[in-house]
């Protein structure tokens, strides 16, 4: 925070303590020119105003909100740049990845520095790690059977890849159906861990400069025919002989190559859309789709329990 905003919030802060504390002598003074206690010739509906006081306790307790409002700021980070008394913070601050979080709550743990994101990471792992330890010493088979185990994975996976994958698994355009037995790399329950452990990064190049226009649009009718659209047979043959060059990744049949991750063309399964529009966007332009690698985030344990969830999915 700069010095300007640092010390815009001060004043504010500071300045409406002490604005509230002459509000409250204001309201005390008695400026209306009647005794305390005495008529001040007001009357509704029966009811006479009388000048009386604050009620005491109420004064009281306003002055002890003050004072606990000061050491509050005293105390704990809130004017700005002041970092308090007590050294407290909810969280490292400027933290861009996973390393530098690490990195910081090491540091953190050095300087016996009070960080509450800190504290209840290290509360959720006194806790929770002895449950996952036990559940990811459970062979897959066992795992499949324990549905206390799969509701554990449950949760992982809604924390951790619903927003990509939907909390139902079901996928969405250019995230993977998790629920069928499609798999770009294979579905295998440690072929699922190694995709979690290791991430996916794809790897489909755009063909537009090399085919042109023409070859794009040939290819995109053969590639609709692997599936038994109905296509332009002419072109589709045309785009036969081109798809040699797509056949390093799919195969001649276009049936795919899971080492590769590269999806089969023949069935009615589609990442990005199965469209004439959408197979020609992924032609001219490529696919690039990033899964990322939850190896250092999750570990391996829990890693081993949300594997056994979406493996579970797709073989009930």
């Amino acid at each position: 925070m700069s010095s300007f905003w640092s010390i815009w919030i001060s004043v504010i802060s500071l300045g409406s303590l002490v604005g509230c504390y002459f509000l409250l002598r204001w309201c005390l003074a008695n400026k209306t020119g009647v005794e305390e206690g005495d008529d001040m010739h007001h009357e509704f509906d029966g009811i006479i105003e009388i000048n009386n006081g604050l009620p005491k306790w109420w004064t009281y307790m306003f002055y002890m909100v003050l004072v606990w409002a000061l050491l509050y700021f005293l105390l704990y980070p809130g004017l700005g740049n002041f970092p308090g008394i007590l050294g407290w913070k909810s969280s490292h601050q400027d933290i861009r990845s996973l390393a530098e979080s690490k990195a910081a709550m090491a540091a953190a743990r050095e300087n016996g520095e009070i960080v509450q994101y800190d504290r209840e990471l290290e509360f959720a792992a006194e806790k929770f790690d002895p449950v996952f330890a036990a559940i990811a010493a459970k062979p897959i088979e066992e795992l499949l059977q324990d549905e206390e185990a799969l509701k554990v994975g449950q949760r992982l996976f809604l924390q951790n890849c619903s927003m990509c994958h939907g909390s139902d698994a079901r996928g969405a355009t250019g995230f993977p159906n998790l629920t069928d037995d499609d798999w770009l790399y294979g579905g295998s329950f440690e072929k699922i861990k190694e995709t979690l452990h290791l991430g996916r990064q794809g790897q489909m190049p755009g063909w537009l400069d090399a085919m042109g226009e023409k070859g794009i649009e040939e290819v995109v009718e053969y590639t609709l025919s692997l599936s038994g659209r109905s296509v332009n047979q002419q072109l589709a043959d045309k785009g036969q002989a081109r798809f040699a060059m797509c056949a390093a990744c799919h195969g001649q049949d276009g049936k795919g190559n899971q080492q590769l991750g590269a999806p089969n063309l023949t069935d009615i399964i589609w990442l990005y859309g199965g469209s004439k529009r959408a197979v020609t966007e992924t032609l001219n332009y490529g696919r690039n789709g990033v899964m990322p690698a939850f190896d250092e985030r999750l570990g391996e344990e829990k890693i081993h329990v949300v594997s056994a969830y979406v493996y579970s999915l797709s073989h009930k």
